[in-house]
């Protein structure tokens, strides 16, 4: 089975030499550039990797461009800040799919710390599918692949690069609150109580100690965030 990996960028040059490595067992990796002014492009290049501009289209649109423009019936999508493992990998090189769409698990790092608890792992998502049976949807964030198909579970994960500091959670969450802003101020007054309890009491963040309560308020301000905020900017990542 013949493999496009297709990445999304804008500035990455930190994180996509790793992201292309750890793909490079695929038959094309396809990198989508949305007008990096940093080495990105040149470091993909260099690296093997098929380079295409796209001006942002939001998050889901720009991926399923990049889906369109891969070689490969079967793509797996990977973002510059994830890495395939090499257990990943392995399965990936001997795969014979049944299904037509595939989830995979993530494991999330926040400053440096692989983070268990809070709903984060496994983090499932349909990352390998045909092209020809599934699609990303259309929303600007917190996108997704749709499809009336057959669905798997791979048996190995991602591991994804988070976040490495607090204040690269807030940056990154305030620009995700304005792409998914929902104004609602009901909603804005009492779904951030409910966002940290669900994530620190039902989903067990206070197993991860100090960092599970900062996780959980952290996405708690994002709720707020989002409930507060008039959807009037186009920002993309």
């Amino acid at each position: 089975m013949k493999i496009s990996v297709v990445i999304i960028t804008k500035n990455s040059e930190k994180y996509i030499k790793d992201a292309i490595k750890s793909a490079l067992f695929a038959d094309e990796v396809l990198v989508l550039d949305s007008g990096s002014s940093d080495r990105t492009c040149e470091i993909a290049k260099k690296l093997g990797a098929r380079v295409e501009f796209q001006e942002w289209l939001g998050f889901g649109k720009q991926k399923q461009k990049a889906v369109e423009l891969a070689k490969n019936d079967w793509v797996f999508v990977l973002d510059s800040d994830e890495r395939i493992t090499e257990e990943l990998k392995e399965e990936l090189l001997n795969f014979k799919p049944d299904r037509d769409a595939y989830f995979v698990g993530r494991i999330n790092y926040f400053w440096g710390k692989s983070i268990r608890y809070l709903g984060l792992f496994p983090d499932y998502s349909i990352r390998l599918f045909n092209k020809k049976k599934a699609s990303f949807n259309d929303k600007e964030v917190h996108e997704s692949v749709e499809c009336n198909c057959k669905k798997g579970y791979l048996k190995n994960n991602l591991i994804h690069l988070a976040y490495e500091s607090v204040e690269e959670f807030i940056s990154k969450q305030n620009r995700y609150s304005t792409l998914g802003a929902k104004p609602n101020k009901l909603k804005a007054i009492f779904a951030p109580f409910w966002t940290f309890f669900k994530l620190y009491f039902l989903k067990l963040g206070f197993l991860e100690g100090w960092d599970g309560f900062i996780i959980a308020r952290l996405y708690s301000q994002y709720t707020f965030w989002k409930y507060i905020k008039d959807r009037n900017e186009n920002i993309s990542d």
